[in-house]
């Protein structure tokens, strides 16, 4: 595994269970960089869904990726606050194409409040039967939503009141623009 360096850009692919591809995003400036978790930022770039259609994110993002936990974490900048959407995925894996991850489907929606809704429970259990996923990967998913979700209640990580302005004013200073 090769660990980028603080200023370095990458891309991130996200997969699905099955190894096709589900999307990627073409420019993340990394600001942290171990073997542990990787923290980048971005802002207003070219995601690619598997479909080939891309889009551009609307505003400046703080990505969070541990390589233990089972979920990562985009920390978006908004003007009413910063929302967090956090993908219930595989522990993150990095070489000299990309940062990458299984997608697993289920996500959690954070609001400025530290309010939070699970989305896409449907989509997850018609995933897990069509795409074979097994008991033990259900298991971990579900032990890792209750450590995402003690974070989110307790501030924890990347939900620590100055966790996302702090790696922001950090991606500042790397941007080129």
């Amino acid at each position: 595994m090769t660990i980028p360096a603080a200023g370095t850009t990458i891309e991130i692919h996200s997969y699905k269970h099955n190894g096709q591809i589900h999307r990627i995003w073409k420019e993340t400036i990394v600001l942290k960089g171990t073997k542990m978790e990787i923290i980048g930022g971005n802002d207003h770039t070219a995601v690619t869904e598997s479909n080939g259609k891309t889009w551009i994110t609307r505003e400046p993002a703080i990505c969070y990726f541990h390589a233990r936990h089972w979920f990562n974490v985009i920390g978006m900048l908004r003007e009413d606050g910063i929302y967090y959407y956090c993908n219930i995925s595989s522990p993150f894996v990095i070489d000299d194409e990309a940062l990458k991850y299984i997608d697993y489907d289920l996500d959690i929606k954070v609001y400025p409040d530290m309010t939070y809704v699970l989305l896409d429970e449907d989509e997850y259990e018609e995933h897990k039967r069509s795409m074979g996923y097994p008991k033990i990967i259900d298991q971990i998913l579900k032990n890792n939503i209750s450590t995402l979700t003690y974070w989110i209640r307790q501030k924890k990580g990347p939900f620590a009141p100055d966790f996302v302005d702090t790696w922001y004013e950090r991606y500042l200073k790397y941007r080129k623009y």
